[in-house]
Order: structure tokens, then sequence, then C-alpha cells
């Protein structure tokens, strides 16, 4: 039987106490739980233009498609990771190149 990695083109997953530690050293934290796409990635975006490179962007987000979305649209400007929560809460970590 498949698994949902064999389906969908979504970044590395990061465990729950790394993904608390990057969220404390965080340069900037989006809300965009209820957005929708393709509202979070423009933000993703303009977000990006507003850090340093090597600076950490994360959005929180209940919208699972913007878990691979997200990191699409910014393609090559940020490495991307994900962390899912089990409870429908969705933290996608953006680090500046």
């Amino acid at each position: 039987m498949p698994s949902i990695d064999d389906v969908t083109d979504a970044p590395d997953e990061l465990s729950d106490e790394r993904a608390d530690e990057l969220l404390e050293e965080a340069d900037l934290v989006q809300d965009m739980m209820g957005e929708v796409c393709p509202y979070p990635q423009v933000e993703a975006k303009k977000g990006l233009q507003q850090i340093d490179s090597g600076d950490l962007l994360v959005q929180e987000t209940d919208h699972v498609p913007c878990t691979e979305n997200v990191p699409r649209a910014v393609g090559d400007d940020a490495d991307a990771q994900v962390w899912r929560s089990g409870d429908a809460v969705y933290r996608i970590y953006l680090r500046k190149r």
C-alpha cells in the first residue's frame, strides 16, 4: 500500500523537539491559521524579502496544501522543512538562502 510520501512532494519533516527549537530562533513568524492558498504563498514571498540571508521565517497554518504549495512557491529562495502536530496544525520553516 502506498504511503502519503509516495504521492506528495512535501519537504522534510521535523521532530517535535527540533520544531520547537527552530520556532524560538525564528526571525519572522506568520500566522496563516484559517488562510488558504494562494495567500500564504504570497505572504511567504513578502516575508522572505523582509529578512536577511540565513534568517528563518516560520508560517503556522491549518491548511494542509500549504505544506507543499508554500515551499514550491518560494522555490530556490529558501530551504524548507515542515512540522506536523498531529492535530491539524502545521509549521513551514523557510531558511532564506
